[in-house]
């Protein structure tokens, strides 16, 4: 209680310095001006502003606004995509080459000139820093040791990217359509290279883009400023944006109410009703590629076998948990594969059936049940939803002892293999299904030592044929074929997984009266400032 009145205190005093000093102008029904956008939401991810090491939600939001990139895949059509720098491309007949035509005329903030100099800089710039973001480019066979090679510069206008091996096309452009390939002004950061870091060290606080806003300033956890670029190839409605760090749900609201915020993207469901039946705002829910789900590790000889998974699945009580708990944030989901990607099956078979569960679960050899932990992240709604499905369990005679601790802690042992059962989510890192599929559904090497530790991997799941099948997804050039394959696979693995696949994430996102046009898409990387007006 203490710390959400120091919050709602801090954020009271940064709305009425704001309204001092700003509110000449400003309309009857907010204290912002009509060309300024204030927007309450929580900036403690950021470490770096550099987009080749950015590999967190937000910040990834905050590059997608700055930067621009060869493409960027259409939220109406998952499988098209839209020229950002790029005027068109070609794919070679054997598939592995894709060639780009860069627009013409285009400027960084700086006013250096964009050129196809900047874009293949850009992107073996990333694969060489060799942080987070490179595991995105290295998707497509993007290394250390080859990226100077596939990555090329033609001429002035033409970039070409060979990829090691033939991919989907729409796999290869969401990979070249996200956040570490955007381009980076090669002039400017050279001139701050520092050890051949690639100007990385200044660009961890500075910012080298030519998207529709420019950086200002970034104060860490606390706030980010963003200025209209005016050389952006489209007219910008909103001159400045002002993120603000306010961790608290409820002074997200109090700054919304009171007219001191234009937008808050956290908001609790109790706030986010108590908003809506007041009309202070209106709301806009977007599906997210987040999946929360239980990962049960089949090296517990219990967890392993097949009826007690699927047992698991009757035992659970979705809606109960969604309309108790999650209530707007989440919603019930069941498949690996998020509302909004290509071939998502949204079918949830599963609802709670305690009779067929201890039915399977007698089957199985365990009639009255089995012991076992459940690691859980000890914050809102994991801790609820883990105590939940600790009941629900309990019904069939699992008992679950719950082992609560922080982010770093819960992941650490579940990357060791070392749980029972995890609750936990999956975020995809690009809108392409093979980003989940390769998560949930891929595991080439299930030993100890395997370099890829994906979800399948962490839960010791030995899978040859479903890892073989999403690697022919991944090389299906048919969009049509490709998504039936995806779907063939959701059905396989809603039957026989050790994945109790429960909800994807919905964000809430309220707006003062007036407010339009922010574009949130399934990821952070697809949020949108560009069409962001007042009325």
């Amino acid at each position: 209680m203490k710390q959400v009145l120091r919050s709602m205190l801090a954020a009271t005093a940064f709305a009425a310095a704001l309204s001092m000093s700003l509110t000449a102008a400003a309309p009857a029904h907010a204290a912002t001006p009509k060309d300024m956008l204030v927007m309450a939401t929580m900036l403690d991810e950021f470490s770096t502003l550099d987009p080749g090491e950015v590999y967190e939600l937000v910040p990834e939001e905050y590059v997608a606004n700055t930067y621009d990139r060869l493409v960027r895949v259409d939220l109406k059509d998952p499988s098209k995509f839209n020229g950002d720098v790029a005027q068109s491309w070609s794919v070679s007949p054997d598939g592995l080459t894709f060639t780009f035509k860069i627009k013409s005329g285009l400027k960084f903030h700086s006013g250096n000139p964009l050129t196809a100099d900047d874009v293949a800089w850009s992107i073996q710039r990333t694969v060489l820093l060799d942080k987070g973001a490179a595991a995105v480019l290295q998707g497509i066979g993007l290394t250390k040791d080859n990226a100077l090679q596939r990555v090329k510069k033609i001429d002035d206008t033409t970039v070409s990217v060979t990829t090691d091996q033939k991919y989907a096309p729409t796999f290869v452009l969401n990979v070249l359509g996200a956040w570490p390939a955007s381009v980076v002004d090669r002039q400017l950061l050279l001139t701050h290279q520092q050890n051949n870091d690639h100007g990385n060290a200044w660009l961890r606080t500075n910012e080298a883009g030519s998207g529709a806003y420019k950086l200002v300033r970034w104060t860490a956890n606390d706030s980010m400023i963003l200025q209209r670029f005016d050389g952006y190839r489209v007219p910008l409605a909103m001159k400045r944006i002002v993120l603000r760090h306010v961790p608290e749900a409820a002074s997200q609201r109090l700054l919304l109410e009171n007219g001191d915020a234009d937008i808050a993207r956290n908001l609790s469901p109790d706030d986010l009703a108590a908003l809506e039946k007041s009309g202070n705002a209106h709301m806009m829910a977007v599906p997210q590629a987040t999946l929360l789900y239980l990962g049960l590790n089949v090296k517990n000889p219990n967890l392993a076998k097949p009826d007690v998974q699927e047992a698991m699945k009757w035992l659970i009580d979705y809606t109960g948990i969604q309309t108790n708990i999650a209530k707007s944030t989440y919603k019930v989901h069941q498949t690996f594969l998020p509302e909004g990607f290509l071939g998502a099956l949204n079918d949830n078979p599963y609802h709670q059936d305690v009779a067929k569960a201890k039915a399977l679960l007698a089957k199985a050899g365990l009639p009255n049940g089995f012991n076992v932990t459940m690691d859980v992240r000890s914050s809102y709604p994991y801790s609820e939803i883990a105590q939940a499905v600790q009941a629900n369990l309990a019904q069939g005679g699992i008992k679950v002892e719950i082992i609560p601790g922080d982010n770093k802690q819960t992941l650490a042992k579940y990357r060791a293999r070392a749980h029972d059962i995890y609750i936990g989510e999956w975020s995809a890192d690009y809108i392409d299904p093979h980003s989940n599929a390769q998560g949930f559904a891929w595991n080439p090497d299930n030993s100890d030592k395997s370099s890829y530790k994906m979800l399948a991997w962490r839960n010791s799941w030995n899978i040859p044929d479903l890892t073989k099948e999403t690697n022919e997804a991944l090389a299906e050039s048919s969009t049509a074929k490709r998504a039936q394959l995806y779907q063939t696979m959701q059905k396989q693995m809603l039957a026989h997984s050790p994945f109790v696949i429960m909800f994807q994430q919905v964000s809430q996102v309220a707006m003062r009266p007036g407010v339009s046009g922010l574009e949130v898409g399934p990821i952070n990387d697809l949020v949108s400032y560009r069409h962001l007006q007042k009325q």
